[in-house]
């Protein structure tokens, strides 16, 4: 994020900065031609009032002096022209005489004023040529030419655009610094932010941003997000304190239930020894409930072991537990098993969606009707299914019946709290897998529990078999 936001403030200023250098680096070496051009046709006035006194004297001798001291001194070459074209003076003895000057000279003799041939740029390597023609009395008598080196305005302009170069390169590097410094403290407060909320996601409801630094708004976001945090912190320590409380004191009346159990199973004969088995391991259910309820409470995160569940016999063992409610309400319960179904997972946590599910098929089953509970094993994981044969649910309040305190609309006097679907949901996608609803043919509401297969279940099942062999 910080680099984005400092592309985005010296991209454009850097933009900017080279758009304006460039301008005024093409405007300073206009300039400096423009100066050579100045000096160079002040010259060639003063030698062609010379040439004028001279071609008149028609004394060569009058003038070639200063054209040499001149062509010596500044690097240059005077030729005097008289009318015919030919040399008649000038500063080096084998002046230029190619078909360019011949041109140039015999548009001066034609009575043309020339204007300066070569631009002075540093890429333009070579001389700056004008020719002016003499005249007398209205009439031309000859012609002057000067050409000079251009190296030395090309080397004031490299040197004027290094400069400049340097100045923009340290404009550059100021803008950095100035950018990265308002990034950084645009950005600190919010990677500070983003570290609490990290930390608060890992259970440290603690977290907290102490400094008050950054822009107006980032701090008021800072104090937003501390308020925010303590009022969550608070939530939750009610909650756990609830659950801990809730926990603790369901023991002592659990503890007395299961003491009656096993008082009343002194006065029995053998055939109740089955349904006081079943009582007791509903109370050692019960008991493990409440130890991962304490667990939860007191370190904010389940305890609960992954181990290789069998979810054929996991569903005969709860069809079996609900068996007898189901008989109360002439119900029968119709299983499908797939013997191959194993997956690593948390037993009481599928145990406790499962009776969420049987309970709430149990509900809306009509009397005399059957529930069928399905187990099918596949490749990427297997799938539970409860079906009832009650009034089902319309093709909208599929995806809404897993909504926490949900209830349809014409089962609002059904007995419920319309948490049972919500509550197997959340324990499914906590273990990975998920939970489907559908509306079958023939009417009736279809639950299905997906669960993920891992090689270790795979290992497990293989291994089941080999000792059933």
């Amino acid at each position: 994020m910080r680099s984005r936001l400092i592309v985005v403030f010296l991209v454009p200023m850097t933009i900017i900065l080279l758009a304006l250098g460039g301008a005024y680096g093409w405007s300073v070496a206009r300039s400096i031609q423009q100066q050579v051009s100045s000096q160079l046709l002040s010259d060639l006035s003063y030698f062609t009032t010379g040439a004028n006194q001279a071609l008149r004297a028609g004394d060569p001798a009058m003038i070639e002096s200063e054209l040499r001291r001149y062509g010596k001194l500044y690097d240059a070459q005077v030729v005097v022209y008289d009318r015919s074209g030919t040399t008649w003076a000038a500063s080096t003895q084998r002046p230029r005489t190619d078909d360019a000057t011949a041109g140039q000279v015999g548009l001066a003799l034609s009575g043309r004023r020339g204007e300066p041939v070569g631009e002075v740029l540093p890429w333009a390597a070579g001389e700056t040529i004008i020719v002016e023609p003499v005249f007398d009395e209205g009439g031309v008598i000859g012609a002057v030419r000067l050409s000079a080196s251009t190296d030395g305005p090309r080397r004031a302009i490299l040197t004027q655009w290094a400069a400049l170069t340097a100045v923009s390169l340290l404009i550059i590097a100021g803008l950095m610094w100035a950018v990265f410094r308002l990034a950084s403290w645009v950005l600190r407060p919010l990677l500070r932010l983003d570290t609490a909320m990290a930390a608060i996601e890992h259970g440290e409801m603690g977290a907290r941003i102490d400094d008050d630094t950054g822009p107006p708004e980032v701090r008021r976001m800072v104090r937003m997000f501390n308020q925010m945090a303590e009022e969550i912190e608070r939530v939750m320590t009610r909650q756990q304190e609830f659950v801990m409380n809730a926990s603790h004191e369901l023991r002592n009346p659990l503890g007395a239930l299961l003491l009656r159990v096993e008082y009343l199973a002194t006065g029995l004969d053998e055939g109740w020894v089955d349904d006081i088995e079943n009582a007791r391991e509903e109370g050692r259910r019960m008991t493990r409930i409440l130890d991962t309820l304490l667990n939860v409470a007191r370190d904010g995160k389940s305890d609960s072991a992954f181990v290789a569940v069998d979810l054929a016999a996991l569903v005969a063992e709860r069809a079996n537990a609900w068996q007898e409610r189901a008989a109360d309400m002439w119900v029968v319960f119709h299983t499908h098993r797939d013997p191959d179904a194993f997956s690593v997972t948390d037993r009481m946590a599928v145990e406790t969606a499962l009776d969420a599910i049987i309970d709430n098929a149990l509900k809306f089953a009509p009397r005399g009707s059957v529930i069928d509970l399905a187990v099918a094993a596949g490749a990427a994981e297997h799938v539970i299914t409860v079906r009832d044969r009650g009034r089902g649910l319309e093709p909208e309040q599929l995806e809404q019946a897993t909504g926490r305190f949900w209830r349809s609309p014409q089962d609002q006097n059904v007995p419920g709290s319309g948490l049972g679907l919500a509550i197997a949901s959340d324990l499914l996608e906590a273990l990975g897998g998920r939970l489907e609803l559908s509306s079958p043919a023939g009417g009736g509401l279809q639950v299905a529990l997906a669960l993920p297969v891992s090689e270790a279940a795979l290992e497990s099942s293989q291994q089941e078999g080999d000792r059933d062999a």
